[in-house]
């Protein structure tokens, strides 16, 4: 008898619908075809424990079963669930009536309990494209596929359920999400705040201007200064991610199985990978493509702490993406693309010793070992990054102040109001929401000076030898400081600040 149930595969960030046909004839054998990787065709001693331990069976027949289509590599452990009710099914153990309008996915314990899958997401919202009446899977996934309307789901625990619901019509409990509330419930409860801040005021103003835009920044200071601290709080300020970037940041993280117990992410995620992080860790790869953490930072923060400890080859990889937003994987058979735009925060000390320009502290680098320190990133990367600013250790007196800073929901408010003006500013381009993705050709429309800002900008080029990407980058902040202000033009002041925050390209760090 031949039997048709529906899995789903996915490539990237997007699922494919797997038809899995089993038929069973006269004969003895299991074969398993339709390019199935070893975790496949290892599935059928954990189907066979599991129906035993359930009271069925695997029968003593010929079996054959086609995971179509069938030149599409099929990978993981996610399709025993699938496979265990076709083989069921096809040799009549249960009742097959209803069994084609669902998606069955999930992963068999020897017991027959169901461990949870990865891409739930994905695999929900191509349900749903594709008219399935429901989705049945683990039940720690239940949540996160809950998120689609107009598509049933159902988390289970144990196989039984299942079988009991096709066979006998027991109903088993639908998982009902309301995603616009459970969005909005937790969009203003940041878990860092500015408030807890002391002192360092001029990096706090950098701060909110690379929220405002959108802007790389690297921050430069000795140990102890508080540039870890800081990071973790430019998330505070960013504006809300929408819902559709909620979406597509949550379809990201179901890839990779990081959504288990959740439903949709409301805070933007912070990623802040260790520096031994190889580059297939950081921008994505593997036999099988999997996101990097710079697509697990999409609609975030990726911060780089002690960005010089980073192996210089892991650096450059990541200039492609930081310029198109999006990273390309590409093996013989497919190509992957995912999505990765965000924002990059980096942190370095000054010098091997950590305490270079500090005149507190001696100076224990000589000037080569200096040099060698700040060639392990490259000018091309560092020209990709549009702000760079000195932190420095704050003083007693004002670590030990009681009083509390400016908090984040405050500096929030003008950061979102800036975002509004680039909002209606860019409203006609598909690829540019904010300062920070202007192109050239946006950057002469939106970015135009008078002849004092003309002069100061070309004197800072030719004393600093500044590159024409610079010159771009300095534009881009001086047009955020603007919109901070509420200002139409970009002038002098706006064009003097921006240069202020190039600190890498004055002479004495770089030579």
């Amino acid at each position: 008898m031949l039997i048709k149930v529906y899995g789903s595969a996915v490539f990237g960030i997007e699922a494919t619908t797997i038809v899995v046909e089993v038929n069973i004839d006269k004969g003895v054998g299991y074969h398993l075809v339709g390019l199935p990787d070893n975790a496949i065709k290892e599935s059928n001693y954990r189907i066979a424990a599991a129906l035993q331990n359930n009271g069925y069976k695997i029968p003593g027949k010929k079996i054959t079963i086609n995971m179509a289509p069938a030149d599409l590599r099929k990978e993981g452990s996610a399709y025993d669930l699938t496979l265990a009710l076709g083989i069921l099914a096809a040799s009549d153990q249960i009742n097959s009536e209803n069994i084609q309008e669902y998606l069955i996915m999930g992963e068999l314990s020897l017991d027959g309990s169901l461990q949870p899958i990865k891409g739930a997401l994905p695999i929900a919202i191509k349900a749903r494209e594709e008219g399935f009446t429901g989705f049945i899977l683990p039940k720690e996934n239940a949540s996160e596929a809950a998120i689609v309307d107009g598509l049933k789901v159902y988390g289970v625990e144990n196989i039984k359920e299942v079988i009991d619901f096709f066979d006998q019509g027991t109903p088993l409990l639908q998982t009902v999400v309301n995603t616009r509330e459970e969005f909005y419930e937790h969009l203003n409860a940041p878990d860092f705040d500015f408030a807890d801040v002391k002192g360092q005021e001029s990096i706090k103003r950098c701060m909110e201007i690379a929220a405002a835009g959108g802007h790389n920044i690297i921050l430069i200071g000795p140990p102890g200064a508080g540039k870890t601290m800081l990071a973790k709080r430019l998330p505070s300020i960013l504006p809300p991610m929408t819902l559709h970037e909620a979406l597509e940041t949550t379809k990201i993280h179901s890839v990779v199985g990081k959504v288990k117990n959740k439903g949709l992410m409301s805070q933007r995620p912070f990623r802040s990978p260790h520096h031994t992080i190889s580059s297939a860790a950081l921008v994505g790869g593997g036999s099988y493509p999997q996101p990097g953490e710079i697509s697990l930072s999409h609609n975030g923060v990726l911060f780089l702490d002690e960005l010089p400890e980073f192996e210089r080859r892991v650096l450059e990889v990541m200039r492609q993406p930081i310029e198109d937003r999006e990273v390309t994987i590409a093996r013989a058979q497919y190509t992957v693309t995912y999505p990765s735009s965000f924002m990059l925060v980096a942190s370095m000390n000054p010098s091997p010793g950590g305490y270079f320009n500090d005149p507190d502290a001696p100076v224990t680098s000589s000037p080569a070992e200096m040099q060698r320190y700040l060639g392990k990133i490259s000018g091309p990367l560092l020209d990709r990054i549009d702000i760079h600013i000195e932190v420095t250790p704050v003083p007693f007196d004002k670590l030990s102040d009681e009083r509390k800073g400016e908090n984040s929901v405050e500096i929030r408010k003008r950061v979102e109001a800036a975002r509004e003006i680039q909002t209606k500013r860019f409203m006609d381009l598909k690829q540019v929401h904010y300062n920070a993705q202007m192109g050239t050709k946006h950057i002469r429309e939106y970015c135009k000076l008078g002849e004092a800002s003309k002069t100061l900008l070309k004197n800072a080029m030719e004393r600093l030898n500044l590159s024409a990407r610079a010159y771009d980058r300095i534009l881009k902040v001086a047009r955020t400081i603007a919109d901070l202000e509420n200002s139409d033009e970009v002038k002098e002041n706006h064009i003097s600040e921006a240069i202020q925050y190039r600190s890498l390209d004055r002479e004495g760090w770089l030579g």
